[in-house]
């Protein structure tokens, strides 16, 4: 009985070759590959190690679906226990990008024997994370936070923190639990990363209205910004190289975002004198010296928004008289009429102010708010229905009311949002009453819909 013999990489290319009956010139021509490389490759002694690239090529050449071969690949990475990182790190990012997952499992397997060479597997995950692949980079991220001693190495940290900011489109539960995750390592970031991890952080917390938490990091974002900035006008008064971190943004978005943030936390927390404080230090940014033309438009829009949040602060404290300059404000700036309605109705429920003129006027504007894009705007138009539905009942139109809670329920399934999926269940069952056959179907739609997805 004979003995078997494991096919290698080049056995099983030089059957493919037999097969097809190629000459190394026609392969050539096939796959784009140099005649004599491809000759160094199969028939060189030592045989000349091939790319994850070219054995592609080759896979195409000879009609095979991606990823042929890939199994076999490794060999060409590994020589006297030592991995070639040109060719393993490209060779385990494509195995992500085909979904070969066995292919990953045992080279990373391989990999770490040596802890070296986590520094590897962060290095395909920053290579996916690059191409835009967030999703194939997360179990690289995780091989480097599970397999890494050290939670002060660089590697480590950026892996937290790449972590974080894939959980930003996912639900409320797995935000919260990023948050947490993340938190500690916080301060550990390089500072370009740094400052836009405060302001990720402050922004998650704020659709998950966890208010001291807003205000905690913006404080924090404030706090590294200002020296960030005082650093750099010192280095440019004494000629000295600038050192300006390499940051998504420009640095005046981060300062002004820091009192933003804080402004918005106190007012959601009720202190509104403090708030106003906050919100005047992002209304005029005119003065910070480090600016380009990128920041002279993050000026103009914290000039607005400060102007919005003066308005709001206005309403929110009862100071009814400022409303006609409101309408105004917000029929010249379409995009603060949706977090502006909120604020009135919230308002007109508190001080028991008619608003039926208002919704006539922004009837249009409502309409499309049901094609509300981004997080701040879901939530927005989130909170628009539910406060609607409660102005709606106060007035005795309850038929309507449950209308608009019927919307605000279905929207925080889409959302995720048990808070106010809870709030509106209530609203519901309070005015069941006055439901139509209809409404109650539809509400045991949702309520069945979202109970066969928890």
């Amino acid at each position: 009985m004979g003995v078997m013999v494991q096919p290698s990489l080049r056995s099983e290319i030089e059957r493919n070759l037999k097969l097809t009956g190629f000459t190394i010139s026609k392969l050539s021509e096939l796959t784009g590959i140099n005649s004599g490389t491809l000759s160094t490759i199969l028939n060189g002694n030592p045989p000349r190690p091939m790319t994850i690239c070219q054995l592609d090529q080759l896979a195409i050449a000879f009609g095979h679906e991606p990823g042929w071969l890939y199994e076999l690949y490794p060999e060409e990475c590994i020589t006297e226990d030592k991995f070639s990182r040109p060719r393993v790190i490209p060779y385990l990012a494509r195995c992500a990008e085909l979904g070969r997952q066995d292919c990953i499992s045992e080279t990373a397997s391989k990999l770490l024997e040596n802890p070296k060479n986590i520094r590897i597997l962060f290095s395909v995950a920053e290579q996916l994370s690059e191409k835009g692949k967030l999703k194939e980079s997360i179990p690289f991220y995780l091989l480097v936070i599970d397999n890494e001693k050290d939670s002060y190495a660089n590697h480590f940290v950026m892996s937290q923190y790449r972590l974080f900011r894939a959980a930003e489109g996912m639900n409320s539960e797995e935000k919260f639990k990023a948050v947490i995750r993340f938190e500690p390592y916080r301060r550990r970031l390089p500072e370009n990363h740094q400052l836009d991890a405060l302001l990720h952080l402050a922004k998650i917390c704020y659709t998950l209205r966890r208010w001291e938490d807003v205000g905690k990091y913006a404080d924090e974002l404030r706090e590294l910004a200002t020296i960030v900035y005082e650093d750099e006008l010192r280095r440019r008064k004494n000629n000295k190289p600038s050192e300006l971190p390499k940051t998504e943004r420009p640095l005046i978005l981060y300062y002004g975002q820091g009192y933003l943030l804080k402004a918005v936390a106190l007012k959601n927390m009720g202190k509104y004198e403090e708030s106003k404080i906050y919100t005047n230090g992002y209304a005029d940014l005119s003065w910070f010296e480090i600016r380009d033309q990128e920041s002279e438009a993050e000026v103009d829009k914290l000039r607005l928004w400060a102007l919005a949040n003066s308005y709001t602060l206005s309403m929110s404290m009862g100071n009814t008289e400022v409303l006609s300059d409101y309408l105004e404000f917000l029929s010249e700036n379409p995009k603060e009429i949706l977090p502006g309605l909120v604020t009135i109705i919230k308002s007109a429920n508190e001080f028991g102010f008619p608003v039926e003129s208002v919704l006539e006027r922004f009837s249009e504007d409502i309409e499309g708010f049901r094609n509300a894009k981004g997080v701040i705007d879901k939530i927005h138009h989130l909170h628009f229905r539910y406060h609607l539905a409660v102005y709606l009942f106060k007035k005795g139109k309850y038929s309507e009311g449950l209308d608009e809670t019927l919307r605000c329920l279905i929207l925080t399934t889409a959302s995720k949002d048990f808070d106010y999926f809870k709030s509106c269940i209530g609203m519901f069952w309070s005015h069941l009453q006055h439901a139509s056959d209809e409404q109650k179907k539809i509400f045991q739609s949702v309520v069945d819909e979202r109970s066969e997805k928890t």
